[in-house]
């Protein structure tokens, strides 16, 4: 994978993706591998999450659970650092966190914080691009103020090609820096004949998730 881990360091990547259960945890799990094995120090966080169930966050709880194993300066990272917002209902943060407050400020301060412990902090959005964190900011907008390289997961099922279009419509809109990965979960068998062929010629050379 050309991917140069030495511009990464000291800098965190943003792992959002065209929508839900497209593969952002997965493709957070592969960065943080292979980061760790080029030799950095790598950190993980996750600002929200919903559908938490029995105080445990999932997603947030395996992947640092892996960051502390990968690197032992982030050994007394607690889940309320790495995941500040936890909201039962599995719907947007907009919906979940119903007439609580999301604190920008607040993030934005946890994220330099994690940042301290590692060489490279891998950051995982909810959801798409568009899902809403207040009523006028969206998941977009918290990129922008993290201000940081963003990874776009898409999928590889049938659809695919708009969904991943409109995707680097907004991010290029934003002047957001970024770069996508197929994730090759879906339609696989028809990848080939029915989404690649448009993909390549537009785009050229495709980054796959499965090849970091």
């Amino acid at each position: 994978m050309n991917i140069n881990s030495k511009q990464y360091i000291g800098k965190a990547i943003f792992v959002t993706a065209t929508n839900t259960d497209v593969g952002k945890t997965y493709a957070c799990e592969k960065l943080l591998n292979f980061f760790a094995k080029e030799g950095l120090k790598v950190g993980y966080f996750k600002p929200i999450e919903t559908g938490v169930q029995n105080n445990y966050p999932l997603d947030g709880s395996k992947m640092l659970n892996l960051a502390k194993k990968l690197n032992k300066d982030f050994e007394h990272i607690s889940i309320d650092d790495c995941v500040p917002y936890q909201f039962t209902l599995p719907a947007s943060p907009y919906v979940a966190k119903e007439n609580s407050k999301i604190d920008i400020e607040f993030l934005k301060e946890k994220k330099e914080y994690l940042q301290k412990f590692c060489d490279v902090l891998i950051v995982e959005g909810a959801g798409g691009l568009m899902v809403p964190i207040e009523k006028d900011f969206f998941m977009i907008d918290l990129i922008k103020e993290f201000d940081c390289k963003t990874f776009l997961i898409t999928p590889s099922k049938l659809g695919s090609i708009n969904d991943t279009l409109l995707s680097i419509e907004a991010l290029k809109n934003r002047k957001i820096d970024f770069e996508f990965f197929i994730n090759l979960y879906l339609d696989i068998d028809s990848f080939d004949k029915v989404s690649k062929p448009f993909l390549e010629e537009y785009f050229g050379k495709l980054k796959f998730l499965q090849d970091v």
